[in-house]
């Protein structure tokens, strides 16, 4: 018997992300595709991980 897998999503190559902190009452991060309506996650600022916590 073979171990379930995790299926490989589907990339799409035209897509382009950006990411930017968004000003307000509480400062946000954005992530969003641009190419896409509605494709998109905002989160506080202080809930963002940082640069060196991804790597």
């Amino acid at each position: 018997m073979e171990p379930d897998g995790v299926v490989g999503a589907e990339l799409d190559t035209d897509a382009e992300v950006m990411g930017a902190v968004e000003d307000g009452q509480t400062e946000r991060f954005v992530l969003a595709d641009v190419t896409r309506d509605d494709a998109y996650l905002r989160l506080p600022l202080t809930e963002a991980a940082s640069l060196p916590a991804w790597r």
